[in-house]
Parts: C-alpha cells; structure tokens; sequence
C-alpha cells in the first residue's frame, strides 16, 4: 500500500454510468479529482502523482449510482 510518488488505480466499469474518482486528505479535504464523468463499460486506469503533497495518509474514494469504495494509503517519501 505505501507508494512513493506515483500510484495507479485499476477499475472496471459492467455499464455506462457516472464514476467519481477523488483523493482526500486524512482531514477529510478533497485534494485531488481523478475522474468526474461518464464512463462507458470497461476497464480503466487512473494515475496520481503525488509529488507535490506531503507524506502521510491519504483516501480515495470510487464511486457511482450503485457502488462506493473508499480505502486508505499511505504517501511515504
């Protein structure tokens, strides 16, 4: 899980449909926005770097109509 500045997010998507993608800080602030639209069905592949935050813990959150998965990483430099 730790990862040093760059780390990427692999999902699928079964139908067309509105995904969300974002990165909060552990205070709970939106940091950064990944994906914000309409995707059709497949598999894609998100990248962040990082390199211009702080060490420490970050979130991300996927979600859209029917699914929401928020987990937890560690930025270590």
């Amino acid at each position: 899980n730790p990862f040093n500045p760059t780390t990427n997010f692999e999902f699928s998507i079964p139908q067309a449909e509105f995904v969300n993608l974002t990165i909060y800080d552990a205070m709970g602030r939106v940091v950064e926005t990944l994906h914000k639209g309409e995707l059709t069905p497949g598999i894609y592949e998100a990248n962040w770097n990082a390199s211009n935050y702080p060490s420490g813990v970050y979130f991300y959150k996927l979600s859209s109509a029917d699914f929401t998965e928020t987990k937890k990483m560690m930025l270590l430099k």
